[in-house]
Order: C-alpha cells, then structure tokens, then sequence
C-alpha cells in the first residue's frame, strides 16, 4: 500500500463510516445514523477496500463483521479521531486558557481523596474547565479505559512494579494504609491498641488488602498472628464508610485519602505502623500518545500534592 496514495485518496468520512457500519452491525443501521442513504455508504466501504486492496467487511444476512483487516484498520482509525479531536481541544484551550476537557481513570480511593484535590483546584483556577472522572481498578483502568482512548491518563497502584510493555509509569507516592475506626469506636478510647488486640475484631477490608503482598498480611504475619477474617469483604469505599461510622467496625484506609479526603474529621487513625505497598502509585498513560494541555496540567498538580505525601505520615 503506497503511502502517498493514502495520504491522497483516504478520506476520514469514510474512515468514519466504516467505524459506523461495524458499531452498527448493519449498512441500513449506519446510513440511518449518518443520514446518508444505504447505497452511499456501501460505496464508501467498497471506495475504501478498493483504495487499501483488502476486505474489511464480510457481509452477510446476520449483518456485517470487520475482517482482520478491518479491525486492524478500525484500532487506528480510533486513535487517528482520538489524536484529531485533542488537536481541537488544544486549539481551544490556545483560544482560552480556561476551557478544555480532561478524561482521567482512577481507583476509587485516589477519585475520592487525592484526584478530588487536583480538580478542586484546578477547577478553581480554570471554572470552564470539564472534567471525566472513571473509577477502576488498575487492571481495567489499563485494558479498558486507557486501550480504548477513553481517559487520557490513570492514577492507579498498579499489581506489578512495572504497567503493561504499551503502558507508561511515573511513581507519585508509596501508599501508606492506616487502621482507623470511628471516632466514637471503644477501640478509639484505648490508649495504645496493637494489632493483637484487634484479631477479633469485625474487621471490613478489600480482596487487594488480603492479598499475598498487602501490607495487613505483613504486619500480621510480623507479629506471628494471622491475618483476621474479614467480616466484610468489599472494594466499595462508600460501604466501608457507613459501615465503619456504626462504631462497631474495623478498617485501613490509605494516608492520601485521609489527607485530602472528608474523612479526618470523624475516623480515628489508630497508633499502629503497617508496611507501605511496595508498588508506588503511579500516573499511567499510554505510550506513544501525546497528552492535551489540559492533561499535563492535571499531571503538574499531581507531582506537586505526591511531594506532600513523601512521607508516610
């Protein structure tokens, strides 16, 4: 295939028609939605595959399926409208400094507290500014939200010390959990509590927590106890919070989200030192994917608010 004759003969309406007929499943389905008629567009997927030399479509009274050479086509003709459509965002934002979009993938805990923290703030400074903010764990954050161009970046602890090979990494802080409890807790009242004084205690706590490398099971296993059986099992944050505000739970929150969450004013950080996770929180984008104006900011105030969780306390 003769680049320059790409450059030349391949026109992004049809490229945009081929996304449709294959999201639609169907021609008559597609030339509905691009108000064009069925014989338009079937001309333009024909144009298309005459222009590439391939199939990119089979057909079939079931509908239509793209072929391993339209998918490839459709993978980068994603990319293509994702890199146009932030060519228009920051030719907006060099329009106005305060306008602008911004689609960011976080846990629920960084969305909660720390992600929370940058938007206030830049939203303070820039009120046109529109923010998309999706939560995840680290995994789906990256197969799905990242891959797919659906967020421009993620701040997520991922599961390994390195992301995927497509994937880019820039450590923010090392997460430190702290056991808390409500304020009004019988636990709160005591003096010094250890982590023994807590085995029996109805403890609410998140599959990655009870995990081979979580710091609860290192400061169990450190102390020759195992680790308690969680009463509730669950990585909602909000079910942990109504939970733990009956006085009657057990539970570790991380130090971000106690610093620039709602929390501090009713939990109480228990005196008792757990392992920071190995694996630091991270910014995550992905490789060979230039970042909107309005993303490097958002990346700016994140290393700015990491240098004030630098330490564990």
């Amino acid at each position: 295939m003769d680049s320059d004759r790409l450059r030349r003969q391949l026109k992004l309406r049809d490229l945009d028609t081929l996304m449709t007929v294959v999201t639609a499943g169907g021609m008559r389905k597609a030339a509905e939605q691009l108000h064009m008629s069925q014989p338009a567009v079937s001309k333009a997927i024909s144009e298309l595959e005459n222009i590439l030399g391939v199939r990119l479509v089979d057909r079939s009274r079931h509908g239509v399926e793209p072929t391993a050479f339209g998918r490839a086509l459709l993978k980068r003709g994603t990319a293509i409208f994702d890199e146009l459509r932030l060519s228009i965002s920051e030719m907006e934002l060099l329009a106005d400094p305060d306008a602008g979009e911004l689609n960011v993938g976080c846990v629920e805990t960084i969305t909660a507290g720390f992600a929370a923290a940058i938007v206030e703030k830049m939203s303070r400074q820039h009120p046109r500014l529109v923010f998309s903010v999706a939560s995840g764990d680290a995994p789906v954050l990256e197969s799905h939200f990242l891959r797919d161009r659906l967020c421009e970046l993620a701040i997520a602890r991922p599961f390994a010390a390195a992301p995927a090979s497509d994937m880019h990494g820039e450590p923010l802080f090392h997460e430190q959990l702290r056991v808390v409890v409500s304020s009004d807790s019988e636990w709160a009242a005591r003096r010094r509590p250890t982590l023994g004084d807590l085995i029996d205690a109805p403890w609410i706590l998140s599959a990655n927590e009870i995990g081979q490398h979580s710091p609860v099971v290192e400061a169990f296993v450190a102390t020759g106890a195992e680790l308690p059986a969680a009463r509730v099992l669950t990585g909602s944050l909000n079910l942990r919070r109504s939970l733990l505000q009956t006085g009657r739970f057990v539970t570790v929150m991380p130090h971000s989200l106690l610093r620039f969450g709602p929390d501090r004013s009713w939990v109480k950080v228990l005196p008792i030192d757990l392992p920071a996770w190995k694996v630091a929180t991270m910014i995550i984008t992905l490789k060979n994917r230039t970042l909107s104006p309005v993303a490097e900011r958002f990346v700016d105030h994140a290393r700015t608010l990491a240098k004030l969780l630098g330490s564990a306390r």
